[in-house]
């Protein structure tokens, strides 16, 4: 964690100067107070008492002065940190494959960057000043004790033994247990981010009592973990206290003994005994900063399980670069892949698209039509094979240059929670108003965002639900155009909107389309029959390609899906409201499907 501190060297030597000149204020209490008693009050020199008040009253006023700067600065540095922190989490985080989210839900990683990073940060800061003004207190005292009295210095550090023992024990054990408090704590969160995003279905199946209660059993699990490790800091904290405190017993018996019989001033007992309290106190906070530790620890490895997760490949590990203007040509050549689980999820595929042109993906689901989309896009490396974009390999690309040439509208139309303006904008952040009303008004958006209470500035609410699929859709397809890439990838991008904002979003497309290298993934084929080459794939492999009507002449699978696509029952939908009408029979017959499909029965 050094690093982190490292660029606020100064801000830490302020933090350190005024603890130890505040430490220094502290120390000068017992010795004021042994003269106070031995010299002013035993040795008759009362004149001398308002010098050695008003002493006293300076050593507390330097030491509560330097203690406040030490705070102020401490504040300074700790946000600083924090920041530095969160914001190096979250970067590495955006720049991990896709598959380290697959395996993790998205509610635990929430907590990992907020929650977890604050524990890492309390003990880096606060933690780490506390435990270094409590060792540099407890080594100055120590010196000082053996200095004013060896013997009972000896008898005062007698309980150290004790005090180890049961710092070992504790660290031994509860380092586990905050473990399964902080894993339990992000299991909860994931389940409250998930129960969030599913309200609706959560209402629309009348789960309400069934959702309460598996919170209520993960919130009961959060519970029995941060009690079990409350028991155990219950049990230690109180039983170290008790231990240092037999070292002040000790000093009192054998000290009092000796002022007794005349070897030592009571001021010199005295002084002895607040400098031992100034012993066994930082040594009590060490015992606090060891409980930090702990949790620190726990949260510390879910944190550096971000950060040291190896990233998606960098520009700086790149040296290869397009061709300028990028043409668009795609190629695969003998492209395999396989997920995490060992099944092979595309084997041997070979593709040529020519700029400008039109590949439909077509096949049964789950036969990677998707999977061959991400790995153009680089969000997985292929297992076999290459890929190349105007004859580069796109493994040897930096990925911000090989993401810069690809538009993607996917079968929902993801939204941020801001407004319709900065949606569209994510496609070019530095666009002007012109070219966003251009592509809003080529996405067929200006009509329903003239509607909408603000225009462009109407916030459109988390993943857009205060609009309906289809807007969401144009948006999406605005953002694409806005983009302006060579090659665009639809992934189901009308799969689910009714008939007539089909046409909307149909009409769209043919202009984001228009003079580039499409990849259009559909179930609903009747909108790829002008495609210039459609490659049917089955369990990973293409099993037919060519155009619509030499694939329907030749009578296999691809013929196949047709018929069941034609025998659909159409949809009409309000697209506000949701209600569905399906329409059976000759009459559910659309012209798109009997110019796609001649002949074909819905029957």
């Amino acid at each position: 964690m050094a690093p982190y501190l490292r660029p606020y060297k100064l801000l830490a030597l302020a933090n350190v100067l005024c603890a130890v000149l505040a430490l220094g204020g502290s120390f000068a209490f017992p010795q004021i107070t042994q003269y106070i008693i031995d010299d002013v009050i035993s040795g008759g020199k009362v004149a001398r008492l308002p010098y050695a008040i008003l002493a006293l009253l300076l050593a507390f006023a330097l030491r509560d002065l330097f203690t406040w700067l030490r705070i102020l600065v401490n504040n300074t540095f700790e946000q600083n940190v924090i920041y530095d922190m969160r914001r190096e989490v979250y970067a590495r985080l955006q720049r991990l494959p896709v598959n380290f989210f697959d395996d993790r839900a998205s509610g635990d990683l929430m907590t990992r960057v907020v929650d977890d990073v604050g524990y890492v940060e309390r003990i880096l800061i606060d933690g780490t000043e506390q435990a270094s003004i409590a060792l540099l207190s407890v080594a100055s005292v120590f010196v000082i004790l053996f200095l004013k009295n060896p013997h009972l210095a000896m008898l005062a550090l007698l309980p150290l033994p004790l005090l180890s023992l049961g710092t070992f024990c504790f660290t031994v054990t509860a380092v586990r247990w905050y473990r399964a408090t902080k894993q339990s704590v992000g299991a909860l969160n994931s389940l409250l981010a998930d129960n969030l995003q599913g309200i609706r279905q959560i209402k629309a199946f009348d789960r309400l009592d069934h959702e309460d209660a598996r919170f209520a059993g993960q919130a009961n699990t959060v519970r029995h973990q941060t009690l079990r490790v409350l028991k155990i800091w219950s049990v230690y904290s109180p039983a170290m206290t008790f231990v240092g405190s037999l070292g002040t017993v000790l000093v009192l018996w054998r000290g009092g003994a000796m002022v007794a019989a005349g070897e030592i001033k009571l001021g010199e007992l005295v002084g002895f005994l607040f400098y031992l309290t100034l012993f066994y106190e930082p040594v009590a906070r060490l015992q606090a900063f060891n409980q930090m530790l702990q949790s620190a620890r726990a949260a510390s490895e879910r944190v550096f399980d971000i950060l040291d997760t190896p990233q998606e490949r960098s520009s700086g590990e790149d040296k290869a670069s397009l061709p300028v203007p990028v043409q668009g040509d795609v190629r695969f050549e003998e492209v395999g892949f396989s997920y995490n689980h060992g099944r092979s999820a595309l084997g041997n595929i070979s593709i040529h698209a020519r700029p400008g042109t039109v590949v439909a993906l077509v096949g049964p689901t789950g036969s990677g039509k998707s999977t061959l989309a991400s790995l153009l896009l680089g969000f997985y490396s292929p297992g076999g094979g290459r890929i190349l974009i105007d004859g580069v390999d796109i493994a040897t690309l930096p990925l911000h240059v090989l993401r810069a040439q690809i538009a993607m509208v996917s079968q929902e139309g993801f939204l941020f929670n801001g407004t319709v303006r900065e949606n569209i904008l994510y496609g070019k952040l530095e666009a002007s108003d012109a070219e966003l009303l251009a592509a809003a008004s080529a996405a067929n958006c200006q009509d329903f965002v003239a509607r909408l209470p603000h225009g462009y500035d109407t916030q459109v609410g988390e993943r857009g639900v205060k609009l309906s699929v289809g807007e969401k859709q144009r948006i999406s397809i605005a953002r694409a155009l806005l983009k302006n890439a060579p090659i665009l990838v639809l992934d189901e991008a009308t799969a689910s909107v009714d008939t007539a904002t089909e046409t909307l979003i149909q009409e769209a497309l043919q202009r984001l389309m228009a003079g580039r290298t499409c990849f259009v993934i559909a179930h609903r084929l009747g909108t790829v029959r002008h495609a210039d080459q459609i490659l049917v794939l089955r369990a990973g492999e293409i099993v037919e390609r060519g155009t619509h009507e030499q694939l329907l002449a030749a009578d296999g699978l691809y013929a196949e899906l047709c018929s069941i696509s034609a025998a659909a029952p159409r949809r009409k939908t309000d697209e506000k409201k949701g209600d569905c009408v399906m329409d059976h029979g000759a009459d559910a017959r659309s012209a798109e499907d009997e110019a796609a499909y001649p002949g074909k029965s819905p029957r």
